[in-house]
């Protein structure tokens, strides 16, 4: 696969998606996502944005099993791909290389 860009949501729904060990449900990535970022969001956000990066080959989705609470529904589970996590592995990689290049007196006026 070729290489595919990834926002900031993108990556941090990517890894809310590892943090809760896969086979995640949007509401507990909504969850999630709110509880670490202090942020609020809209679920069709968080709905998007799954389907969108399934489309790029960064997760895969597979029903779970019905429930009486969900009136028989089934949950739709999403896992990050080896290419997902390719993806974070690169994001992470140029994050810290820019960190590491900053220098020591920029780092110390932001308490770092």
């Amino acid at each position: 696969m070729k290489r595919v860009g990834i926002g900031e949501f993108e990556e941090l729904v990517l890894l809310t998606i590892c943090v809760l060990e896969n086979d995640a449900y949007a509401l507990d990535i909504k969850d999630e996502v709110e509880n670490r970022t202090n942020r609020r969001m809209n679920i069709s956000a968080i709905h998007t944005t799954l389907y969108r990066m399934e489309d790029k080959g960064l997760l895969q989705s597979k029903l779970g099993e019905a429930s009486q609470v969900r009136g028989g529904k089934r949950k739709r589970l999403f896992s990050v791909t080896s290419f997902g996590l390719k993806s974070l592995a690169e994001v992470h990689e140029t994050r810290s290389r820019l960190w590491s290049d900053i220098p020591a007196n920029i780092l110390k006026s932001l308490h770092i």
